[in-house]
């Protein structure tokens, strides 16, 4: 009887090792698959990120060559205004020698 539990015993202690590494191999698999789906998640809100910041680069870009352009306007209004007045200053000023040798 005794020699029959020992090998009952025994028999048991095989068998359990398999199980154990068969469930550790299912949970290894869950793991596994658990942080793939992390990683997917991750990759997923890392590229919805990158589009938010894409668009916020990009309306700043916008709004600073739409700054750009309107101070490009008032520098090119300013130089053309400047030049205008100096052309007609000399004009003038070509006026009034003339009068004064004219003698008028």
């Amino acid at each position: 009887m005794r020699l029959l539990v020992a090998a009952f015993f025994m028999a048991l202690l095989v068998a359990s090792p398999g199980r154990a590494e068969n469930g550790l191999k299912e949970g290894g698999r869950d793991v596994g698959e658990g942080f793939r789906k992390i990683g997917t998640e991750t990759g997923r809100a890392f590229k919805e990120g990158g589009k938010e910041v894409g668009h916020g680069f990009r309306k700043i870009g916008t709004e600073t060559g739409q700054a750009a352009k309107k101070t490009g306007r008032s520098v090119g209004e300013w130089f053309t205004e400047t030049g205008k007045n100096t052309g007609e200053a000399f004009r003038q000023m070509g006026r009034d020698i003339r009068s004064f040798f004219k003698g008028e």
